[in-house]
């Protein structure tokens, strides 16, 4: 049934009910006073709640919310409740639900049923749906309908047998807008390769990072050092290596209206991005190899992975986000310039997927980046294109919704033999050229149909975002003079 339509015969339905028993807007109970107002007022039934998006209480604290079958044909959002998933085991669907606090098996999974209980009796009802946090079983969080209630298990919850269900299930017709950020401190770094050293700031609890920089508050520093692949040929004082490090902010960007344009169940738009601030200041110096050996690609090294599932709160339902960040350096060269390159780094980014029904699910890629050359020193003639990026991948309830590669990099052209530095000093033979950039790529995944839209059928790439500025240049006038900045 239409929306509007439903909102229409519940008003109607409503203003019969008042005539038929007699009450009135002075009735005694405050249910009473409700009821009478949306009868005056029809259309302040078609206004949907906002609700607040923000960070959920962590640990058993977290939230969960349930829908019942009636809210979900209603449009009504979920409720919060004091009911826990004990136990769930995905490949069966099945699920051990607890009014109060249950052992749950050691093996995370539900047990059998032993005493079978009515519905009438049961916490859940078929149709129900249940949105919860992390739980045993469940590390990603659980979103499911119960499709049946089989009865009450050993440890004294109700056993249920469920199936994957959508937001719009539980956020109803109502509104929500909001960014949160991800606590650097629940953020799991595994080290890819020696020497990478991680540091966090967030308040009230200060992690310092190297050398006694003090981060800014939220963010979550990671230094690495690394030897690279050496250009076949080249003498052991051309030996390659990068340096340096990466700091961000990241925000988990969560939008969502069930009002609007939207038919059935499903809503009028949604948003599920990654957002936040970069900085990164990092050195190339070397010889460095140009390609893998293997399928002629650009060289690159991850050097840590980046796991978090930060949930948050859309009014009373909780939403697990997964979020995955694999850094890396990439070093794409002709394997003839020995170089020494130094960059400074600092912007922000914004990459997600939006949907609407006038255009359905489309791409967002967002970047703006300033850098600050250091020193720079090429020898010889030749190119070279080193990046400092991250991959990212963003879900939620297990499934990933949004993959994309952010890739600052610094690119070298050198013409002949040169020095210099960015303030346009230096002595040189030739020219050279120092260029910052940033490349961002990606695609979204028919898994974001999770807040009940449509099914698209294939992978949206992001589109391709490339921003290049140049940052020094200069042309030597004689072999010890000091070069002229090019106009």
């Amino acid at each position: 049934m239409h929306k509007l339509t439903r909102h229409a015969l519940l008003a109607s339905v409503a203003v019969a009910a008042l005539l038929t028993t007699g009450c009135s807007a002075s009735s005694s109970t405050e249910t009473d006073n409700a009821g009478a107002a949306a009868a005056e007022t029809p259309a302040a039934s078609s206004t949907p709640d906002q609700l607040a998006v923000v960070q959920a209480p962590l640990g058993k604290s977290a939230p969960t919310a349930l829908a019942t079958q009636d809210a979900t044909e209603t449009g009504d959002a979920a409720r919060k409740s004091s009911l826990k998933v004990a136990s769930y085991d995905k490949k069966s669907g099945r699920a051990v639900i607890a009014a109060k606090s249950v052992t749950a098996p050691a093996d995370g999974t539900a047990t059998p049923s032993s005493s079978p209980t009515s519905e009438t009796t049961a916490p859940v009802a078929v149709g129900d749906v249940i949105a919860s946090a992390p739980a045993p079983g469940a590390p990603d969080g659980l979103l499911a309908e119960v499709t049946k209630v089989v009865g009450e298990d050993a440890s004294g919850g109700t056993e249920v047998i469920t199936k994957a269900a959508e937001l719009s299930s539980v956020l109803g017709e109502s509104k929500a807008e909001g960014e949160v950020p991800v606590d650097p401190a629940a953020i799991e770094v595994e080290p890819l390769v020696e020497g990478v050293k991680v540091s966090w700031a967030k308040t009230g609890d200060l992690t310092f990072g190297p050398e006694g920089a003090k981060l800014p508050l939220g963010s979550l520093r990671i230094d690495v050092g690394a030897a690279i692949a050496t250009a076949e040929g080249a003498p052991a004082s051309a030996a390659a290596s990068v340096q340096g490090f990466v700091q961000l902010a990241p925000e988990v960007a969560f939008s969502y209206d069930g009002s609007g344009s939207g038919t059935g169940a499903a809503p009028g738009g949604a948003f599920l991005g990654l957002t936040g601030d970069w900085a990164s200041q990092w050195s190339l110096k070397g010889r460095a190899a140009g390609t893998t050996t293997t399928d002629g690609k650009p060289l690159r090294i991850p050097f840590a992975e980046l796991h978090a599932d930060p949930v948050i709160q859309a009014g009373p339902v909780p939403i697990v986000v997964n979020l995955d960040l694999v850094c890396y350096f990439q070093v794409a060269a002709d394997g003839t310039v020995t170089v020494d390159v130094e960059q400074d780094l600092k912007g922000d980014f914004r990459v997600g997927g939006s949907f609407s029904w006038s255009k359905g699910w489309t791409p967002v890629s967002e970047s703006a980046m300033t850098g600050t050359p250091l020193d720079v020193s090429v020898t010889a003639t030749g190119d070279v294109k080193a990046s400092l990026g991250a991959e990212a991948s963003i879900g939620l309830y297990g499934t990933v919704g949004v993959s994309a590669d952010l890739a600052p990099y610094l690119r070298v052209e050198a013409d002949a033999a040169a020095e210099g530095s960015s303030d346009g000093t230096g002595s040189a033979s030739g020219s050279w050229a120092l260029y910052g950039g940033v490349d961002l790529s990606g695609a979204l995944q028919i898994q974001l149909t999770i807040f009940g839209t449509p099914i698209f059928q294939h992978r949206i790439p992001l589109g391709e975002l490339h921003q290049e500025w140049p940052l020094a240049k200069g042309e030597a006038t004689t072999a010890t003079g000091s070069p002229t900045p090019a106009a």
